[in-house]
C-alpha cells in the first residue's frame, strides 16, 4: 500500500513496564549484527544518542521526543548519514515510535518507523533490517 510506514507488532507475556524497560535499553537490542555502536543516553525525554553501524555506513542521531512510561517512546531522527543511499539523509526528520498496549493478557508492542515507506530508497534494506533487530534481538528480551 502506498505511503504505508514500516510497522511491526510483537507480543509478550511480560508486563508493559518490562517491555518499556527493554525498549529503552537500546544497546541491548540495536546492536550485535554489523559492528554497531551507540553513544549517548537512551531512556528519558530529551535524551539523545547516536547509532553507528557497518563502519560508518549508517550513522543516525536520535532524540527522545515523547516518553510515556509503560506506554510509548518516540525518537525523532535529528541527523542521518546512510552512505549506501543516493540521498544519505533520507531518515532525517522521520520518527521511530514504540507503542505499548495490553491485548487481553498479553502486552503488544507496535513499532513504527514513520517516514520509512515503500516509496523511499531505504525501504529495501531498512525494513528487513528493522525486522531483524526487532524479531531476533528485542523479541527474545521481552518473551
Amino acid at each position: 500500500m502506498a505511503n504505508e510506514n514500516f510497522s511491526l507488532t510483537l507480543t509478550s507475556e511480560q508486563s508493559p513496564a518490562d517491555v518499556f524497560q527493554a525498549i529503552t535499553n537500546v544497546r541491548a537490542w540495536w546492536t550485535g549484527f554489523y559492528s554497531e555502536e551507540i553513544t549517548g543516553r537512551t531512556e528519558k525525554l530529551n535524551d539523545e544518542f547516536t547509532f553507528s553501524a557497518a563502519d560508518g555506513a549508517h550513522v543516525t542521531r536520535q532524540k527522545l521526543i515523547e516518553v510515556v512510561p509503560d506506554k510509548k517512546v518516540v525518537w525523532l531522527i535529528t541527523a542521518a548519514n546512510l552512505s549506501f543511499l543516493q540521498q544519505p539523509d533520507e531518515w532525517l526528520g522521520t520518527k521511530v515510535i514504540f507503542d505499548i498496549n495490553m491485548s487481553g493478557t498479553k502486552t503488544e508492542l507496535t513499532f513504527t518507523h514513520e517516514g520509512l515507506t515503500p516509496e523511499v530508497e531505504c525501504w529495501e534494506a531498512c525494513a528487513p533490517g528493522w525486522t531483524q533487530y526487532l524479531k531476533n534481538k528485542l523479541q527474545p528480551m521481552i518473551n
